[in-house]
């Protein structure tokens, strides 16, 4: 069974409005750092063509790996990695062939 789309969506874009409520400048170089990252990993895990259902799957497998890489780049933020993590899907969900702004495109 598929992980489902619209979960996973919910927890980027909820990771999405986390990421844009950080105010201090400092703590926004540092989580932007995290995402960059975590969104360059995503580009060697899954590559540059995708559908969002794959993503979610990617997804699914769990997020471990990309907790680890918001370690690496940024310990200061560990308490922020998951909804880092979910920012970086999000932002890389707009790559999807098959995802347009917030809704999936008939296949």
């Amino acid at each position: 069974m598929s992980y489902p789309l619209a979960n996973a969506i919910y927890q980027w874009e909820e990771g999405a409005r986390e990421l844009a409520a950080i105010e201090d400048p400092r703590q926004r170089r540092m989580a932007d750092r995290v995402v960059e990252a975590v969104r360059d990993e995503l580009r060697r895990r899954i590559g540059p063509t995708f559908s969002a259902a794959e993503l979610a799957a990617l997804y699914a497998e769990g997020t471990d790996w990309a907790l680890r890489v918001a370690g690496d780049v940024a310990p200061a933020v560990e308490g922020q990695a998951q909804s880092l993590a979910d920012a970086a899907f999000w932002a890389y969900l707009r790559g999807a062939t098959d995802f347009a702004g917030g809704r999936q495109l008939p296949v």
